[in-house]
């Protein structure tokens, strides 16, 4: 069995480090001077390599070295093998060349980040230590590193975590020819990437919420001594706890192969001056020109005062930065095949609202993709500009549009370009599109007009990656909109320069930059079949309360299948299919004399005990006599099915996991009846909780 070459060369390499961490040419040394001393009696023969080897062996020197050449190969689960292919290795506590995984390139450089635990998590202070087995809220760090993302593993909340985890790093230059050289010092004092680090607080429930966002500047591990230093960084918390710190973590930073040339301190210093003295100047530069910008726009009509042009937003740290900068062009690779699939997999992410202390107006607060991802929820900006970007990467000319719904409420929405000059609406919290229609107003009162079907009322700009357009036309109302962005009557444009100077990517060091798209952790037959069990043990034990038997039947159970991927299906598509087939199905399968009833649920998360509260609580709302006849009724068989439809998003980062459909479908033994009801997939309408 041979190895290719580059994992020869990348063997080669690891058994060089191990050999010298055991100092072997020392130990070789000590031995051949002992054996000349040795062998100084033997006059003029010369000593041999056999000799040699032989006094290497009876000295235990190559068993030794044999015995320190250990590897640990863990095996990784299936999903996590898949999602870690094109990433670095991670690396386990004893040491950096003991791999989880062998797929570090000896021609590489690599920053090796170790977090030694935290400390002073003061809202944590009273937390009791959990008992070993109990469901207690943890911690999870999530990483970005220049297109590489990971996570830890969770720990409990606690004043002082444990969390003790080690990163693998790739460190290396993105211009052509530069992929297969090993970064000298000078080369990476330039990368000034920094690490993006998410804490996110996972409650028993499942709720996930953002504690901190943190940039680390790494390079100051480039004037180390010996390639090492060890830093502790102050986390601050977000949104109106931002300057409030929450915690420190302890962190270790080694270069990976060591540095051979070190740089000093004052050189670094210099470097990351230079950096925000030029972020300063070109953010300074733009805001000048906004502010002129605007004065003219509120020359075109002093009513545009009034009108939502929000050309900057406040991220989780408060700091202001364009909108612009919140879009980019994100290719997601093979995760997500069509733009709708895209459209659903953004609105599947729950809306929360920024929190806010106290009463008043509602706080408005624009994540970064990296914290929108980690926590799995967000405002409509958040999930605006998210797929905004991800229609961009599927060659779409897509903006995002800020204005306002019904009642005046500011919302946030995705609109596209058609070639053709047709204008669709994407609600990025549902998935819907809507067909854009503009009323003339001049047209004769008997002149039939489009009726819109959208909810939004009034847009005032709208903006993607390098273009921000302010809506100057008489009305604001979207059905009298006209998007002809090229008349300069209707639509004032920024330059797009000026957008470019602050929003383009590496044009600022103080950007964030755009973390990947990741494959799914979960594998969706196996947590399909927990879920059930888990589900179908919670209504017999809620039966076996009432003095009641429980009966399944798992042919049923099977066939509901369809009717679930027919559901998915048709939130990505809009297009309905497979009603015949399932309706012939379940006649087949519930024999004269018997009634089916059933509906679906879609659920965002796999707490089954969650899942089944809501289903008692919506048939106690919605279906009493589904209630009093079906679950407590000695005559019921029961079919249970549940489909999980697991799209982009976590890897070794955020977990995300969507359960699509969770179907209760009981049933009913009916004898005074031999009528069935059609089934139809648009009768089974989806409930999302």
């Amino acid at each position: 069995m041979s190895l290719p070459p580059e994992k020869a060369s990348e063997l080669k390499q690891i058994i060089q480090d191990h050999l010298i961490k055991m100092d072997i040419h020392g130990k070789i040394r000590a031995v051949l001077a002992e054996t000349l001393r040795a062998e100084g009696d033997r006059g003029d023969q010369p000593l041999s390599e056999g000799d040699f080897l032989t006094a290497l062996q009876r000295r235990g020197i190559v068993e030794e070295a044999m015995k320190e050449l250990s590897f640990a190969n863990v095996a990784e689960p299936q999903a996590e093998t898949d999602a870690l292919n094109k990433s670095p290795s991670r690396f386990s506590e004893k040491g950096i060349t003991q791999l989880k995984t062998t797929s570090i390139s000896p021609l590489r450089r690599y920053l090796y980040l170790q977090v030694l635990g935290g400390k002073a998590f003061l809202e944590h202070l009273q937390e009791p230590q959990p008992l070993p087995g109990q469901v207690c809220s943890t911690f999870t760090l999530h990483l970005h590193f220049r297109n590489q993302r990971f996570r830890s593993k969770p720990v409990p909340c606690a004043c002082e975590p444990d969390l003790q985890e080690g990163f693998l790093l790739e460190v290396h230059r993105d211009g052509p020819g530069d992929a297969s050289k090993m970064a000298d010092a000078t080369t990476m004092l330039s990368i000034c990437d920094p690490v993006h680090m998410v804490l996110i607080k996972t409650d028993t429930s499942g709720d996930t919420t953002l504690i901190s966002s943190y940039f680390l500047d790494w390079r100051s591990v480039l004037s180390a001594p010996n390639g090492k230093t060890a830093v502790s960084v102050e986390l601050l918390g977000v949104g109106s706890e931002c300057k409030v710190p929450t915690g420190v973590l302890n962190l270790k930073l080694e270069m990976y192969p060591p540095l051979s040339e070190i740089l000093s301190p004052e050189v670094i210093s210099t470097q990351q001056s230079l950096e925000r003295q030029k972020n300063a100047e070109k953010e300074r530069l733009f805001l000048v020109y906004a502010k002129q910008w605007w004065r003219e726009f509120l020359e075109i009509r002093p009513s545009h005062q009034s009108k939502l042009v929000k050309i900057f937003a406040q991220d989780e740290n408060g700091v202001n930065r364009p909108v612009c900068s919140y879009v980019r062009v994100l290719r997601a690779g093979r995760l997500l095949e069509s733009p709708r699939q895209a459209a659903r997999f953004v609105s599947l992410l729950a809306q929360e609202r920024a929190p806010v202390v106290g009463g008043g107006a509602r706080q408005e607060q624009w994540c970064t993709t990296m914290a929108f991802l980690c926590r799995n929820k967000g405002d409509c900006e958040d999930h605006a500009t998210l797929l905004c970007s991800l229609l961009l990467g599927f060659g779409l000319d897509a903006y995002v549009c800020v204005g306002t719904k019904a009642k005046n409420t500011p919302h946030t929405w995705v609109m596209t370009c058609g070639t053709d000059g047709t204008i669709t609406f994407w609600e990025s919290l549902t998935a819907h599109r809507y067909l854009h229609q503009p009323i003339d107003p001049e047209a004769p009162p008997l002149v039939p007009q489009p009726k819109p079907t959208y909810p939004y009322r009034t847009l005032g700009c709208v903006f993607n990656h390098k273009t921000f357009l302010a809506n100057c036309q008489p009305s604001d109302s979207v059905e009298l909109c006209v998007f002809d962005f090229t008349d300069g009557s209707r639509w004032k444009a920024m330059s797009e320069e000026a957008v470019r100077s602050v929003c383009a990517p590496g044009s600022t060091s103080s950007l964030p930059p755009t973390p990947p798209l990741c494959a799914p952790s979960v594998h969706p037959s196996e947590a399909s079949n927990q879920l059930e069990l888990e589900m179908r043990y919670l209504l017999a034990e809620h039966r076996k309360d009432l003095g009641l038997a429980t009966v399944w039947d798992d042919h049923l159970s099977y066939l509901l299948s369809s009717a679930l991927a027919a559901y998915e299906l048709e939130r990505c598509t809009g297009v309905s299919c497979g009603n015949e087939e399932f309706q012939d199905a379940v006649r087949r399968a519930v024999p004269d004399g018997h009634t089916f009833k059933g509906f679906p649920i879609h659920f965002l998360h796999r707490n089954a005990r969650r899942a089944f509260a809501t289903c008692l609580r919506y048939t106690h709302t919605h279906y009493r006599p589904f209630t009093r006849t079906t679950l407590q009724s000695r005559l019921t068989w029961f079919a249970l099915q549940s489909l999980k439809v697991l799209y982009t998003q976590t890897p070794l980062s955020c977990e995300k996991n969507i359960f699509f459909p969770l179907v209760f479908s009981p049933i009913l033994v009916e004898k005074h009846t031999d009528i069935m009801r059609d089934v139809h997939v648009s009768d089974m309408s989806v409930l999302h909780v």
